[in-house]
């Protein structure tokens, strides 16, 4: 367990959209986060499928009969990038709606892009 607590960087609208979720949701996904921060993996965060293994990570909350949904990435040396943060809606299952991936991908690439300007 590292003893670093790695700085969180939220893209986006995510740090509102996590705002607006119910208490106890914030609570759940601010302890997963604050594991990420720690380099350790929280059991509510699983590798999002499509990313390639562990490059981006899912956290799951559910709540009353709704599901709440933060992805992050720590592929960026001594970050924690928070990419999207949603109230999961699809009727499609566990499928994450492709909106919301297209959405995922693009605040990756801004990321990455944000990362490599603060290292010049």
């Amino acid at each position: 367990m590292s003893a670093e607590t790695k700085p969180i960087v939220w893209m986006g609208s995510s740090r509102e959209d996590l705002r607006s979720f119910p208490e106890q949701v914030r609570r759940d996904i601010g302890q997963a986060l604050y594991a990420a921060q720690r380099g350790e993996t929280d059991p509510a965060a699983k590798p999002l499928k499509g990313f390639g293994g562990t490059r981006v990570m899912e956290i799951v909350d559910r709540h009353d009969t709704n599901t709440y949904r933060a992805v992050y990435t720590t592929q960026l040396a001594g970050r924690i990038y928070v990419l999207h943060a949603f109230q999961k809606k699809s009727t499609k299952g566990i499928v994450t709606p492709q909106k919301d991936i297209e959405l995922i991908r693009r605040r990756l690439m801004e990321s990455g892009r944000l990362h490599r300007e603060r290292q010049n």
